[in-house]
């Protein structure tokens, strides 16, 4: 009788550990109607401004919402008590020659329409900015569409020389590195000088991102790639491709698997462009809340940027080390799915703070299907003048995810690893890593352990 009821009680609390791991909040989408009123006076943040724990409410109408949480400390993720965000000059003229005259040429021709699925189709993009003064109607659409298409490099790459390191963080600080080489290219609709227009290496796509996993030894070798179509509509989610080393083969995965997590981290296949948002245009919709000047952290120093002496940590939270930040004009936009497609989606809101030069996020503040804040996640739009032939830019970026439900963060940097080597881009990429069919078709998938 004592081992059985020893056995009961055991057994009630292994099914309650997911509960007793996971924080209960009463942090709903309904507080941001009251951030809107909040912020609707924003007044100034001049340069110079040091943001720190016995002022931060001063300041706060410059914070997304999440941010605010973090320093409210409610959570088990908070704001440290020596916390100290530096707020410097904002740095424009951050786009490309030639995607500029892309957006001059094109922009004007670009139009939404509603099928009568419900699906969004954008009709006539040929290159730069979708919308370059997205209005109503459907003006939340707009800004995600030129999220989706904002700017990245015509090519991206981390080699084992210079790879990208991800740090992965529980409740108990326990912290473990996974290292990757990526190859992130553009294969329709670039605008980088010394790149074709259009490539021909995945026929009918405009991006593709291919990563594999170079640590622990474990898990090298298991690869991703994905493949983003020009034709939203016949190709509503991206097609995801993963290379299992054991099995010598590549399987595809199911489009239902756009909540699963990206190599076991805390972002989900469709968080995990590199702009926040990885759902494509067709199936996701998104209200306009406001327009706003939000803090951003866009100009890095690599060198003051190593994990994890200048992170805050447990937070894992940015240091001065790393540059100022700037105050950016932004868009606040509400991601949903369209109603016939949200039954099973993990999230019922992705909120997005999104600077308005670029359209690259800063920050997204991400609700569970039920509403309840989930996720926080950092944006770091990476702007580089090292190569030459673009001028300053966006060249990569730096993210965060906290898991705020769960007390669980992963923290990726392409850059200012222990390494201190930045990532290449265009004319800076080795030769052997520009062969769009190895990097960027399922075929090449089969070559890795060859």
């Amino acid at each position: 009788m004592r081992s059985l009821c020893f056995g009961l009680i055991l057994a009630v609390l292994i099914a309650l550990l997911p509960a007793l791991g996971r924080a209960q909040t009463t942090d709903d989408i309904s507080e941001m109607n009251q951030w809107i009123k909040d912020t609707q006076s924003q007044g100034t943040l001049p340069p110079g401004t040091k943001i720190t724990m016995s002022n931060w409410q001063q300041h706060k109408a410059f914070m997304p919402l999440g941010m605010q949480k973090l320093f409210e400390g409610t959570y088990g993720w908070k704001m440290p008590a020596d916390i100290e965000i530096d707020i410097g000059p904002t740095h424009m003229g951050n786009l490309t020659k030639n995607w500029v005259e892309a957006t001059e040429k094109y922009g004007a021709q670009d139009t939404v329409t509603v099928l009568p699925d419900g699906h969004f189709q954008i009709n006539n993009y040929q290159g730069g900015l979708v919308f370059p003064n997205p209005q109503e109607p459907h003006k939340g659409f707009k800004i995600l569409a030129n999220l989706f298409f904002d700017y990245v490099p015509a090519l991206y790459v981390n080699t084992p020389s210079n790879y990208g390191t991800v740090w992965v963080q529980d409740r108990f600080g326990n912290i473990a590195a996974d290292t990757f080489d990526v190859v992130y290219r553009q294969s329709a609709w670039n605008t980088d000088p010394g790149f074709p227009k259009t490539l021909d290496y995945a026929p009918g796509t405009w991006y593709t991102e291919w990563g594999m996993q170079e640590t622990p030894e474990q898990a090298r070798y298991t690869a991703s790639l994905s493949l983003y179509y020009q034709d939203q509509e016949t190709h509503p989610y991206p097609d995801t491709f993963v290379f299992v080393p054991a099995l010598r083969r590549s399987l595809r995965l199911s489009s239902s698997a756009r909540c699963s997590p990206v190599f076991g981290l805390d972002w989900t296949y469709d968080d995990a462009k590199g702009n926040g948002f990885n759902g494509g245009t067709s199936i996701f919709n998104a209200k306009y809340l406001a327009d706003r000047k939000i803090i951003g952290l866009m100009m890095f120093n690599a060198d003051g940027a190593i994990f994890p002496q200048n992170y805050f940590m447990p937070l894992g939270f940015p240091k001065p080390s790393w540059g100022t930040w700037e105050v950016r004009d932004s868009s606040v936009i509400d991601v949903q799915r369209i109603p016939q497609e949200a039954s099973g989606y993990c999230y019922g809101d992705r909120v997005m703070y999104i600077e308005k030069e670029g359209y690259w996020a800063l920050w997204s503040d991400l609700y569970d299907s039920n509403h309840k804040l989930w996720k926080l996640q950092f944006w770091g739009p990476e702007l580089r003048d090292d190569v030459k032939e673009l001028g300053r830019t966006v060249g990569g970026v730096t993210a965060i995810s906290w898991d705020m439900q769960n007390t669980h963060a992963t923290y990726w940097a392409g850059m200012g690893n222990p390494w201190k080597r930045l990532p290449y881009i265009d004319s800076q990429v080795p030769t052997e890593y520009r062969d769009g069919t190895k990097y960027g078709s399922p075929s090449g998938l089969m070559q890795i352990l060859r």
